[in-house]
């Protein structure tokens, strides 16, 4: 799991932005589910497990607005 966090913690600006589209949610829901698995984050795991459904339809345009400013995705952390 921390290989994962890791590895998308390290992708390029861009790649970043594109997954941020509304269809491609579901990358960062399970981003979001491994990296409060990693620090034993037990709201964030459940919110996360949530979003994975739902954050291609509700955190996208958050996550594009995150992207661009801070070049990593909104999280509880």
């Amino acid at each position: 799991m921390d290989s994962l966090v890791k590895t998308f913690d390290d992708l390029p600006w861009i790649v970043k932005l594109i997954f941020c589209l509304p269809g491609l949610g579901l990358i960062w829901g399970i981003y979001r589910t491994c990296r409060s698995i990693v620090k034993n984050n037990v709201l964030g795991i459940i919110l996360g497990i949530l979003t994975i459904p739902l954050g291609g339809v509700i955190l996208w345009l958050i996550d594009f607005i995150c992207v661009i400013v801070n070049k990593n995705v909104w999280w509880l952390d």
